[in-house]
């Protein structure tokens, strides 16, 4: 049994996970970032001061054993904007309910994560109400990680203007696992979060396992323009190590002229790779589906391709 811990958030965290619970023979972890401050969650955060819930949420309803009638009602959002319930996620409103109750946001993960059934664990990286800032090239400073990728400009870095206690759990599944994957997602607002955590960094390279990072099918407006294989590869080492990344796995499919000109239009377009020699493994493989002219990657490829790495007798 190999204890394998996914570190992101938003929702190709979800995707990556609906498929990974199905893996024989492992132990799942998810640690999410909580830096999350728009809509229903940035509300909630504002009005109670409890860490963002809404990628906990989203990844608890993805683990769960099955996706029921109830999982799919964590995510119904109330109507309206911002008036009593309006704009809200009824799973958000329980999980604030929750934690008052018990006084403990992680309480009432593992409260709720036990009513779901959820198969593995969750682990937010940090407990504290925290705001994500991003540094861009030419020196502007944005607050908020909701207002990130709204500014035509790149990104240099993203940081914590204050000292971020990292979870105790989060740090002990870092040191006790077995395959450690940077999920899928927002580059700078969803995975950077969670490595920028004191202490992150040094459990991940104090543990020599073998690292993956499941690469972004396409471009992102706003945080990551333009950007090659190499330079999502050249982001996270640099809000890390060198060494933080082993395997890189990306996609071999190719949408159709069409759809790929939609994205086109929307200031987005397939991640390439640019280089021939790289210091870490690249895989190519059949990881997308191209259901209703959209390009997402595929749950159960994800599982499939992720359960042969994982199992494989190398690792």
């Amino acid at each position: 049994m190999k204890n394998v811990v996914v570190i992101g958030g938003g929702t190709g965290l979800s995707v990556m996970l609906r498929g990974m619970k199905q893996i024989e023979n492992i132990n799942l972890t998810a640690i999410v970032t909580v830096a999350d401050d728009g809509g229903s969650t940035g509300r909630i955060r504002r009005q109670f001061h409890i860490p963002a819930m809404g990628d906990v949420r989203n990844v608890m309803c993805a683990m769960a054993e099955e996706e029921s009638i109830f999982t799919s009602l964590m995510n119904y959002r109330f109507d309206g904007e911002c008036d009593d319930v309006g704009g809200h996620n009824l799973g958000n409103l329980i999980l604030t309910a929750m934690t008052k109750t018990t006084g403990s946001f992680m309480e009432a993960i593992r409260t709720f994560s036990k009513f779901l059934n959820v198969k593995g664990q969750i682990i937010p990286s940090s407990l504290q109400v925290i705001t994500l800032y991003a540094v861009m090239e030419d020196g502007t400073i944005v607050r908020g990680e909701s207002n990130i990728p709204n500014f035509n400009n790149r990104i240099e870095k993203v940081f914590y203007q204050q000292r971020v206690e990292p979870t105790r759990e989060a740090l002990q599944a870092i040191h006790e696992a077995d395959v450690i994957v940077y999920g899928i997602g927002s580059l700078y607002t969803s995975i950077m979060p969670n490595l920028i955590v004191d202490g992150v960094v040094e459990q991940l390279r104090s543990n020599p396992v073998k690292k993956i990072y499941f690469c972004n099918a396409m471009t992102q407006p706003g945080e990551t323009d333009d950007f090659t294989l190499e330079q999502h590869v050249a982001a996270i080492q640099k809000h890390s190590f060198p060494e933080a990344v082993d395997i890189v796995i990306t996609h071999n499919n190719r949408a159709e002229p069409h759809i790929l000109e939609k994205y086109k239009d929307m200031g987005s377009e397939p991640v390439r790779v640019a280089q021939e020699e790289h210091s870490y493994q690249i895989l190519y493989r059949d990881v997308l589906n191209f259901d209703d002219d959209l390009i997402r990657h595929d749950s159960n490829k994800i599982r499939d391709v992720l359960g042969e790495i994982i199992n494989s007798k190398d690792e």
